[in-house]
């Protein structure tokens, strides 16, 4: 029985110039964005404020989620060599200041595609130096050396979603990526550079209990997560392959949620019905946070002189 949306769950239809002229550069640089290839409610707001999520790799997933829009199929192992710098050159023209990157998920390479992902994330910072960049990663396997690859081209925020809680991962999520194999990517980035932002999103509305919501916030700072989204989850289209919507939550408990996560001792939380794992609301205070670190250094730097 599918619910009804309720009147406070709005999404705005996409409008105004900056949306106009952002879709109209990306359609001219050939980017892919994930905000439509997997319909994310808040293109109006991101889109119209200057803000992209770019997707790399292809549009074409290995993996079959229940919750996600993106095409799944085999690539392959068809990539394109000359992608990384022509996302660069495309990002170049685009008057942006924090983009974030993502990519499908690449089972058929030996990799999971981190090199390719690598190479991007460095031939962004070689176009764009002053850039803050954010990547949302697939799982990768967990393969140490292939997230070591993630690590060593030094984006600013690293992001892997844990999507909902240990209960429900296996009816939501792909039978390849599993609750532990995500919280292990979040761990192990955390070990090869402790300094690095890390961040994760869980989605609401699938029959989560609020105590394992909380065991999930738990988890993620067991394993030194930085920052966090909780959202709604919205079926995104009316295939049988997609998970029905079990609940609307209401905007007090993403409130009381946020709170909570606050108290763990999270960095920033961002809680609310259409809030996603790449959120422009929180990405100001993303970037206002590593503008602080770099000014950091750079005056540590320069009294040490």
């Amino acid at each position: 029985m599918t619910l009804a949306k309720p009147e406070w769950l709005k999404v705005r239809l996409p409008s105004g110039e900056n949306y106009a002229h952002l879709k109209r550069m990306l359609r001219e640089t050939g980017l892919y964005t994930v905000c439509e290839e997997a319909n994310c409610p808040n293109i109006a707001e991101c889109w119209g404020g200057g803000t992209a999520t770019i997707m790399i790799m292809g549009d074409t997933c290995t993996r079959a989620c229940r919750f996600c829009n993106v095409k799944t199929g085999n690539p392959q192992k068809w990539l394109d060599p000359y992608e990384p710098l022509m996302v660069a050159k495309a990002l170049g023209q685009l008057d942006l200041e924090y983009v974030v990157v993502t990519s499908v998920d690449r089972d058929d390479l030996p990799d999971g595609g981190a090199s390719h992902f690598a190479d991007t994330i460095r031939a962004i910072k070689r176009e764009k130096p002053g850039l803050i960049l954010e990547v949302l990663i697939p799982d990768f396997r967990a393969d140490p050396a292939a997230l070591k690859r993630i690590v060593d081209a030094r984006p600013d925020v690293v992001g892997h979603n844990i999507e909902t809680t240990e209960a429900l991962s296996p009816k939501v999520r792909d039978r390849r990526a599993s609750y532990q194999q995500s919280l292990k990517v979040l761990e192990t980035m955390k070990s090869l550079d402790n300094n690095i932002y890390t961040k994760s999103s869980i989605m609401l509305g699938l029959g989560e209990s609020e105590e394992d919501v909380l065991q999930t916030m738990k988890d993620l700072r067991s394993v030194g997560v930085d920052f966090l989204t909780i959202g709604q989850y919205l079926k995104p289209g009316a295939a049988h392959r997609f998970i029905d919507v079990q609940e609307y939550v209401q905007p007090p408990r993403y409130e009381f949620l946020r709170a909570k996560g606050e108290e763990l001792g999270f960095l920033y939380v961002a809680s609310g019905p259409l809030v996603r794992s790449s959120y422009r609301a929180g990405e100001f205070y993303l970037a206002s946070l590593i503008r602080r670190k770099y000014h950091h250094v750079e005056s540590f730097q320069q009294g040490g002189e």
